[in-house]
């Protein structure tokens, strides 16, 4: 839903300021242009952008999982320079900051959360690999829910405990802080 009306709205601010001027051929392309898939990425890419902006007088913290919209934004800079050719209007300080942003490590503190578990490492180790070609580089690790700090006597949870070792370790030889969070029998609240 949000992404729906983000989009709508770019849609509504691209036909109101450059389509406003166009004859009514040149509008019509830019209608259809403007129900490609493309448009979706852009409008999500700057209220991104927005919610990055914000950090210049708090800290904004963003959760996602570390495959699907998270690389769709890291992408978006090819829909980004269409959107730029295509309207040619003044683009959002924070949408011109936004990769500046996210590249300095003086602004933006990266950190991979994960379990410790296979499918949760490899899939935080390729989104680690994506943000290195993207020239954001993580601060840290945080590993989630572990039984490794803890003293079980379980015979299913010291098997567990046994198997995080192995994945700890791959997180470890990645040579970033990282943080353990032992596993609790309730939620922290915060």
């Amino acid at each position: 839903m949000l992404i729906r009306t983000k989009t709508k709205a770019y849609r509504n601010e691209v036909l109101a300021t450059v389509g406003a001027s166009l004859d009514d051929e040149a509008r019509a392309l830019m209608e259809e242009d403007l129900r490609s898939p493309s448009t979706e990425d852009i409008a999500v890419f700057r209220a991104f952008a927005k919610i990055v902006d914000q950090g210049t007088d708090r800290f904004v913290v963003i959760e996602t999982a570390p495959t699907g919209h998270t690389l769709l934004l890291l992408d978006a800079s090819e829909s980004y320079h269409r959107e730029v050719s295509r309207s040619m209007s003044d683009i959002p300080e924070a949408v011109r900051q936004l990769l500046p942003r996210l590249r300095d490590p003086a602004f933006t503190k990266v950190f991979l959360i994960t379990l410790p578990e296979a499918t949760p490492v490899h899939e935080a180790l390729a989104l680690q690999a994506d943000l290195h070609r993207a020239g954001i580089e993580p601060a840290g690790w945080i590993i989630n829910q572990s039984f490794a700090p803890l003293s079980v006597t379980d015979p299913v949870s010291s098997q567990r405990r046994a198997r995080e070792f192995r994945y700890i370790d791959e997180v470890v030889r990645e040579g970033l802080p990282t943080f353990l969070i032992p596993w609790k029998p309730e939620p922290t609240k915060y």
